[in-house]
């Protein structure tokens, strides 16, 4: 009788949602981005699948004071287009800042996870705020030290 013993077998436990809050006002864009999408896929945890979700959720505060280096804040470009012709619309980091802080985050994270079904659903469970007023004070909520 053969037997395949090469075969990964992980229970899936019915956990409770993990909350955690990161301020992103004390870290730059690319680093705190990177970080939330590792997290996200679950590749800190020890049974890590890549096909699998974890249930945690991730709040992020202070996305208007998110940072960014050298002359990023000028330079950098966020490009949109409505699909007719002429309809790409050019905005800069500064000004995008201003009027959309959330896309910025929303935009460095979807960059980061799988461009399937999963990464859609993981996204979902990331929620973005311009300030530190959210309406999750009452769940327990993990800080997350990105450093």
């Amino acid at each position: 009788m053969n037997i395949n013993k090469n075969k990964t077998i992980v229970t899936k436990s019915e956990k409770k949602i993990s909350w955690y809050i990161i301020d992103a006002q004390q870290y730059k864009l690319g680093r705190l981005s990177s970080k939330i999408a590792y997290i996200l896929i679950n590749k800190n945890s020890a049974n890590y699948l890549p096909y699998q979700k974890e249930n945690l959720k991730i709040i992020i505060i202070n996305s208007k004071k998110v940072q960014v280096t050298g002359n990023k804040k000028k330079q950098k470009q966020y490009k949109r287009h409505s699909g007719r012709p002429g309809g790409l619309k050019i905005e800069v980091f500064e000004q995008l800042q201003e009027r959309i802080p959330n896309r910025i985050l929303e935009h460095a994270i979807k960059g980061m996870l799988p461009k399937n079904s999963l990464g859609r659903q993981l996204m979902k469970n990331v929620k973005i705020y311009p300030d530190n007023i959210h309406p999750y004070k009452k769940d327990t909520l993990i800080k997350l030290n990105i450093n």
